[in-house]
C-alpha cells in the first residue's frame, strides 16, 4: 500500500505532481550523467568555461525560484509551473545547437531559471491544495519518486556512455528535453480534471500591485520582513548544504582515501536506498512546528557524526577507511530525510497562507543559494583542509540544526500565546 500511495495517489493534484516529477526526475538523471561531457567532448568548451557558464546560470535559478512565488500568487501555481517547465526543456533542446561559451552560458541560464520557476510553483501548488500533515507527507513522496526516478534516469544514460559518440550525447540530450516535455502533460490536464484548482490557486491572492504596493495581501506580510520566517530560511539552506557534501565532497574525499573510487557508486546506492524507504516515515508529525524543527536538529545531529565519520576515513586502511565510509553515508541518509522533513514543515507552517507562493518563492531561493554555495564551501573546507576542515563542516550541521530547532520553538510558543488571547477575547 504504501508503493501504490506513492505512485499513484488518491488525490488528483498528488497524482499529477507525481507522474510529472517522474518524467522531470527520469530527464535530471540523464541529464546529470551526459550533461559534462557532453559539453566538454562534443562543443569542446574547458571545464573551467563550463563551469563559469552553470555558476552564473546558478544565480538566474535563484532569481527564477525568487519570482515564481509573486507569480505564483497571482497566476496559479500551476500555471507557472506548467511555464518553468516549458522554458526548462526548450532550453535543455537548445543545447543541441549550440557551439561556442556565449551561446552555451545563454541556454544554461535559461534552463536554470526555468528549473527555479517550476520548483517555486510546485512548492506554491503543495502549500496551497495541501494542508497539515497531508502536504509534508506528499513532499516527502514526491521526494522518494524523484530519487528513484533519478536513479532510473541515470542507469538508462549509461546507454551512452557505453557509445560514447557524438550522436550518443546528442540523443540522450534530446531526452532530457522530451522527458521534461513529458513532464508537462500531467499538469496541463489538471483543471479540467479538478475544475475548483485554479479558484483554490488564486485564493486569498494579492490584488494587482499598484504604485508603491508591494503586492502583499491586505494584513500579510511580505516574507522579507518576517524575521522567523528568514531565519529559518538561512538555517534550513545551510542544512541543504549536505547536498553537495554528498555529490561534491564525497567523490572527492574518497579519491584521497585508501578506498577504492568504486566505492562511491555503493555510497550514492546507500543513499538513494535510506530516503526511499525511510523519507516518508521520516515526515509524520512534521507538520507541527516543534516536531519540525526537533527533527532539523537531530538531522544536524547525524550529518555532524557523518562528517567525523568521514574524516575517521581518511586515516584507515583499504577495509577500515570502506566501512567507515559507508557507515558515514548511512548516517548522511538519515541527516538528510530528518532534515529535509524539518525544513518542509517550517517552510509550510511558517508561511503566511495569504501568500503561500511568495513565502515558497523564498524558501526555493534559499535552496537555490545552498546549491550554489555548497561546491564551495565543500572544497574549501573538507576537501582542502582534510580532518579539521570535516569537524568545522560538522559543527555548521550541528549548530545550524540547533539554532533552526530554537526557530520553531519560539514560533511555536508566539503562535499558542497570539491563540490564547484570541480565545480570552
Amino acid at each position: 500500500m504504501p508503493v501504490i500511495q506513492t505512485v499513484f495517489p488518491r488525490d488528483p493534484v498528488a497524482r499529477a505532481l507525481t507522474f510529472s516529477t517522474m518524467a522531470f526526475a527520469a530527464s535530471t538523471g540523464v541529464f546529470y550523467t551526459v550533461s559534462v561531457l557532453y559539453f566538454t567532448r562534443v562543443i569542446g568548451l574547458s571545464a573551467g568555461t563550463v563551469g563559469l557558464g552553470l555558476g552564473i546560470a546558478g544565480g538566474a535559478g535563484v532569481v527564477g525560484s525568487f519570482l515564481a512565488g509573486r507569480w505564483s500568487d497571482r497566476l496559479g501555481a500551476h500555471r507557472v509551473q506548467v511555464w518553468g517547465l516549458v522554458v526548462q526543456a526548450v532550453a535543455l533542446a537548445a543545447y543541441s545547437f549550440t557551439a561556442d561559451a556565449v551561446s552555451f552560458t545563454l541556454v544554461a541560464v535559461a534552463a536554470s531559471a526555468g528549473r527555479g520557476v517550476q520548483g517555486t510553483a510546485r512548492q506554491a501548488l503543495l502549500a496551497r491544495w495541501f494542508t497539515g500533515p497531508e502536504r509534508v507527507e506528499v513532499r516527502a513522496r514526491l521526494r522518494v519518486v524523484t530519487n528513484v526516478l533519478i536513479g532510473l534516469g541515470t542507469l538508462a544514460a549509461a546507454v551512452a556512455l557505453l557509445l560514447d559518440t557524438a550522436t550518443a550525447y546528442r540523443t540522450a540530450m534530446v531526452a532530457t528535453a522530451v522527458l521534461l516535455l513529458g513532464a508537462v502533460v500531467p499538469l496541463l490536464r489538471l483543471p479540467r480534471r479538478v475544475p475548483e484548482l485554479a479558484a483554490r490557486m488564486l485564493e486569498d491572492a494579492p490584488a494587482s500591485a499598484g504604485p508603491g504596493d508591494d503586492g502583499g495581501a491586505e494584513g500579510a506580510p511580505h516574507p522579507l520582513r518576517d524575521r522567523t520566517y528568514v531565519a529559518s530560511v538561512v538555517l534550513n539552506a545551510v542544512m541543504a548544504m549536505q547536498f553537495g557534501v554528498m555529490t561534491v565532497g564525497v567523490p572527492l574525499w574518497v579519491a584521497t582515501t585508501d578506498a577504492p573510487t568504486a566505492v562511491v557508486s555503493a555510497l550514492l546506492v546507500v543513499n538513494t536506498v535510506l530516503v526511499a524507504l525511510l523519507q516518508v516515515r521520516a515526515s509524520r508529525g512534521t507538520h507541527d512546528v516543534r516536531a519540525a524543527g526537533r527533527a532539523v536538529r537531530r538531522g544536524g545531529v547525524l550529518l555532524a557524526a557523518a562528517c567525523v565519520l568521514y574524516a575517521a576515513a581518511g586515516h584507515g586502511s583499504l577495509a577500515a577507511a570502506t566501512a567507515l565510509l559507508v557507515l558515514a553515508a548511512a548516517a548522511h541518509s538519515l541527516g538528510e530525510v530528518l532534515s529535509e522533513a524539518g525544513g518542509w514543515g517550517m517552510a509550510f507552517e511558517l508561511a503566511d497562507p495569504r501568500r503561500a507562493g511568495a513565502y515558497q518563492g523564498l524558501s526555493q531561493t534559499g535552496y537555490a543559494l545552498a546549491a550554489m554555495a555548497a561546491p564551495v564551501v565543500v572544497t574549501a573546507l573538507p576537501v582542502r583542509f582534510g580532518t579539521p576542515g570535516w569537524l568545522a563542516l560538522g559543527a555548521v550541521f550541528a549548530v545550524a540544526g540547533a539554532a533552526a530547532a530554537e526557530v520553531a520553538r519560539r514560533a511555536a510558543g508566539a503562535r499558542a500565546g497570539a491563540e490564547a488571547v484570541r480565545a480570552g477575547s
